[in-house]
């Protein structure tokens, strides 16, 4: 197996120490706990944006039980989506550094019972209506520990996957962490539109949106019973057998922002326009067609639907792809092909309930090249004592920022101005943003994530005769 490339500290103070980033195929999990890890991290993974979804697409009812009546009561559905995302931040600063220093799979373990244990309670919130102001209250504070274990789930998640998986197929299976993202918002979507269907819009006003979060809970049963069977990671064990975990949380904190705050410009840079276009396309469109283009409730759920299906069946492909081409070349082909087609597939959206099927399945299969190697780009970025916070911190602050505040901003703007492709221009400003950071990032693709080294490949590292030459021994020593 290929080693990571030796480097510098990226920043002041001595020179951490390091290990050889060797391992024997031998000493590799075999497929099938490769398999059970990543089903494990994508289950969790939907969990968490099953809620999210579920949120988004009832958006409009809860405005209507949560909030007094007036046309702002949209616009603050979106800005308490928004509050989860203050608490995130939190969340990475405290599961991250506790994920280094106890292992992955303990914290991994933590916060998917709270993410799905607040989920599940935001349906059985009594309504404005019944107790008043109490009830944006107590929907705040479910968002808030949902945020705060979101802060840990993601982070952690991705990189229990990413130091599961074999160098060379990294991006293959890393991506389906993020089938596991389109896979729950498509959950909550599936729901609700089906319980549209059955019970009727008046019953679904009444009382019917309560039940897609109760969804969240055996959901949430399923994702830690699989990551109970599963050992430590590979990487993590390693670093507790050379006795170089972190000793404590705090201390690998301080150690991640002083010695490593190159990699956390280059990765904020990058979450800036992946979150844009996430929160946009994902959260704040079932709102916008509905009320800014008006398609009724079932078009616009079957618009996002139909895209989001087509954006999971291309998901596994593109992880494979960037194995073969590399990270870089992935977002790039993502992050212009947004900047040049965001406009053009927005107005194209406002013509038609066909024309909008198109438009949205547009933008996300270009959006698919920055999600489907979100696992395999961003662990990599950091050496293996320092990965998950450093993963956690910076995606979860710069997600507070600017994921956040997406669907809100959005219909601000929108609901102020009239002018229906700012969403459009918010993506593109985005991807701006990431193009720049894009120039700094190192290609990590087939290098090896052990040791406590900053990850960086060779152009031998990856590309079909590296994946054939992997596979090949992996099979010889029957992994």
């Amino acid at each position: 197996m290929t080693t990571s490339t030796t480097t510098s500290s990226p920043g002041p103070g001595p020179e951490p120490a390091t290990t050889s980033g060797e391992i024997a195929f031998e000493d590799l999990p075999p497929r099938r706990t490769i398999k059970q890890a990543v089903a494990a991290s994508a289950m969790g993974n939907a969990t968490e944006w099953y809620d999210y979804g579920a949120y988004a697409v009832v958006a409009t009812y809860i405005a209507a039980h949560f909030f007094p009546s007036g046309s702002e009561g949209l616009f603050w559905t979106y800005a308490f989506l928004a509050i989860s995302f203050l608490a995130r931040p939190f969340g990475g600063f405290v599961w991250g550094p506790l994920g280094d220093r106890l292992g992955r799979k303990q914290v991994l373990a933590l916060t998917i019972i709270l993410m799905s244990a607040a989920t599940f309670l935001i349906g059985v919130l009594p309504t404005y209506e019944q107790v008043g102001i109490l009830a944006p209250i107590l929907l705040a504070v479910l968002r808030l520990v949902q945020g705060f274990s979101t802060g840990g789930e993601y982070g952690g998640a991705a990189t229990f996957m990413a130091e599961y998986a074999p160098d060379k197929r990294r991006g293959l299976y890393g991506s389906f962490l993020e089938f596991g993202t389109l896979g729950g918002f498509a959950l909550g979507t599936v729901v609700v539109l089906v319980l549209q269907l059955i019970i009727g819009e008046d019953a679904m006003a009444a009382w019917g949106w309560r039940v897609p979060f109760f969804v969240a809970a055996p959901l949430g049963l399923i994702g830690l019973y699989l990551r109970s069977r599963l050992d430590e990671t590979p990487v993590f064990q390693e670093l507790e057998d050379a006795d170089e975990a972190v000793e404590s949380a705090t201390g690998g904190l301080r150690d991640l922002i002083v010695r490593y705050w190159r990699p956390i410009l280059v990765m904020a840079g990058l979450v800036i326009p992946l979150n844009i276009a996430n929160y946009t396309l994902l959260t704040y469109m079932p709102g916008y067609l509905e009320t800014k283009i008006n398609l009724s409730a079932n078009e616009s759920l079957m618009v996002i639907l139909i895209g989001e299906v087509a954006m999971m069946a291309v998901i596994p492909f593109c992880g494979a792809l960037s194995d073969r081409v590399g990270r870089k070349r992935m977002w790039w082909f993502s992050m212009i092909g947004l900047f040049v087609m965001a406009v053009p597939m927005y107005m194209l959206m406002g013509q038609s309930f066909g024309l909008a099927i198109v438009g949205f399945a547009v933008l996300g299969l270009l959006y698919i090249p920055q999600l489907s190697t979100i696992s395999a780009t961003f662990p990599a970025m950091f050496p293996a004592h320092v990965r998950f916070a450093g993963f956690a911190v910076t995606y979860n602050v710069f997600t507070s920022i600017f994921g956040g505040t997406a669907a809100p901003l959005n219909e601000a703007v929108v609901e102020s101005t009239g002018f229906l492709e700012f969403p459009a221009v918010y993506v593109m400003l985005g991807c701006a943003v990431g193009m720049v950071a894009l120039l700094f990032l190192k290609e990590t693709a087939g290098a090896s994530l052990h040791g406590t080294e900053i990850p960086e490949s060779e152009p031998e590292d990856y590309g079909l005769e590296a994946i054939q030459e992997e596979d090949a021994k992996m099979d010889a020593c029957g992994r």
